[in-house]
């Protein structure tokens, strides 16, 4: 461990707990969580665009960001010279997330970037195998000095606030224990991420609601609550069940980007014509009828961020792996179906050793030419997908009508070429019991370890798992 440096605290006050969040980040309700590859500045416009109203940069190792040789690594993570990350007209609200577990490093980094953003988050739930060699995330919930140490640091001597990101324990009593040390600290945002760090991958299973609730009256600080939000009307839900003053999303916003859109919203075309730097999408006849502003055509969704990312004045470009991550979640309804294998094989080979339709030299002379490869796909996917509704409208169909129930988690299912959350049940056959109103998830791996309290429609969603790729691909706090 480094040791402790005393540095002399920022001369201005800065604002802190309720009065930062009301007038700072202007009581956010809807946010978008860190995201490795995910949550970069392309998608947080079109996030905002689709009522995001507070959103973390992806993850950035301090380590590597703290050091003057980084050049490449900091301009990939957090492009402070391009000046359009944190932007107040183009990128705020934001909280930048850092893995760190060195405080002197931390603050460093965290001071690179304390002019750009409102708040700098500290990630402690990342329960992912890198998170674990490089000594981070939920790997650190055992430090509970040095954890304090980084966070008071920070409190102490930047200008703007420290933030959190945890996971929960098993005992709701140590939880509130460590959420409560954490305030001792400095951090004033706490977001609760009702699963232990063990609940990852095929073995993610349902958030517990009460953890997060036990949190919420304890701390004086406002809490945001992370899991479980896979529709709109899971976000009243949760909001109900844990008292918490906002809700993050991850997984379930990069599948549908108009999560945060309710079903009695104008529709899509309209909320985006009010976007000018993005075109507005021209419905499409059937698809359009057959669906909602909370469940718009995926490929309206993938066409504009696509229309984002290619904009020529947005000079900060994601990375190739990143706008691929986006396609393929988003489109998956369509891409996960038979007949659409030529396509998904497509997407996946486009900026590989060659691969895809388009060549290095056609699109413009940006180096976007994968992205237009891209949108090129969408279009075809859009061709298919308006093809099966337009099949479907002359039979009087509805999306009630067209809505199927998955048997084995009892979610709903929508028409496939509608954005939608993705959902399996975990390949490893478990035994589920309730023991005092809490769920246990006994596999062969992990027998006797608690997951979490049946808070949500019936005991088959405590088996919802996402994608067997996303936590390499997509690293979550």
């Amino acid at each position: 461990m480094a040791p402790h440096t005393t540095l002399q605290a920022p001369a201005t006050r800065k604002l802190a707990g309720y009065e930062f969040y009301r007038e700072v980040l202007g009581s956010p309700k809807y946010v978008v969580a860190p995201m490795v590859d995910q949550s970069e500045l392309a998608w947080r416009i079109l996030s905002r665009r689709l009522g995001a109203q507070l959103i973390y940069t992806p993850m950035i190792n301090a380590k590597m960001f703290s050091s003057p040789s980084s050049t490449r690594y900091r301009l990939s993570a957090f492009n402070l010279p391009n000046t359009e990350e944190g932007h107040p007209s183009l990128d705020r609200p934001l909280i930048v997330q850092f893995a760190a577990n060195d405080p002197a490093q931390l603050l460093a980094s965290a001071r690179l970037v304390e002019d750009r953003c409102d708040a700098v988050d500290i990630n402690l739930g990342c329960p992912q195998d890198i998170a674990k060699r490089g000594r981070y995330g939920a790997f650190l919930q055992d430090d509970w000095e040095l954890i304090y140490q980084m966070i008071n640091t920070l409190h102490t001597n930047l200008k703007i606030p420290v933030t959190a990101k945890f996971r929960i324990f098993p005992s709701i009593e140590k939880t509130v224990q460590y959420a409560q040390m954490l305030e001792r600290a400095g951090a004033q945002i706490l977001t609760c991420h009702g699963r232990v760090r063990e609940q990852r991958g095929q073995n993610t299973g349902l958030a517990s609601y009460a953890h997060i609730a036990a949190v919420k009256r304890a701390v004086r600080v406002p809490v945001l609550a992370n899991g479980n939000i896979l529709f709109h009307a899971d976000i009243e839900r949760c909001l109900a069940e844990t008292g918490a003053d906002g809700v993050m999303c991850a997984e379930g916003q990069l599948y549908n980007a108009a999560l945060f859109v309710g079903e009695g919203s104008s529709p899509l075309s309209t909320i985006l014509s009010h976007s000018p730097s993005t075109p507005a999408p021209t419905p499409i006849p059937a698809m359009h009828a057959l669906s909602t502003a909370a469940h718009p055509p995926h490929t309206t969704l993938a066409q504009t961020y696509l229309s984002i990312v290619l904009h020529p004045t947005l000079k900060t470009k994601p990375p190739l792996s990143a706008v691929k991550g986006h396609m393929f979640k988003l489109l998956r309804p369509a891409l996960g179906r038979p007949g659409m294998e030529d396509l998904r094989e497509r997407t996946g080979r486009v900026g590989v050793g060659g691969g895809g339709g388009r060549s290095r030299g056609e699109g413009g002379g940006d180096g976007m030419w994968w992205a237009r490869e891209f949108l090129d796909i969408v279009w075809e996917v859009e061709k298919r997908m308006e093809a099966d509704a337009s099949a479907a409208l002359p039979a009087g169909h509805t999306i009630q009508t067209l809505t199927a129930t998955d048997p084995a988690t009892g979610l709903d299912i929508l028409p496939h070429w509608l954005a939608q959350p993705y959902f399996r049940v975990a390949k490893e056959k478990k035994e589920v019991v309730e023991v005092e109103a809490e769920v246990l998830v006994v596999g062969e791996k992990d027998k006797g370890v608690t997951r979490s309290p049946l808070v949500l429609d019936g005991i088959k969603r405590a088996m919802v798992a996402h994608e067997a790729r996303e936590p390499e691909s997509v690293l979550v706090a």
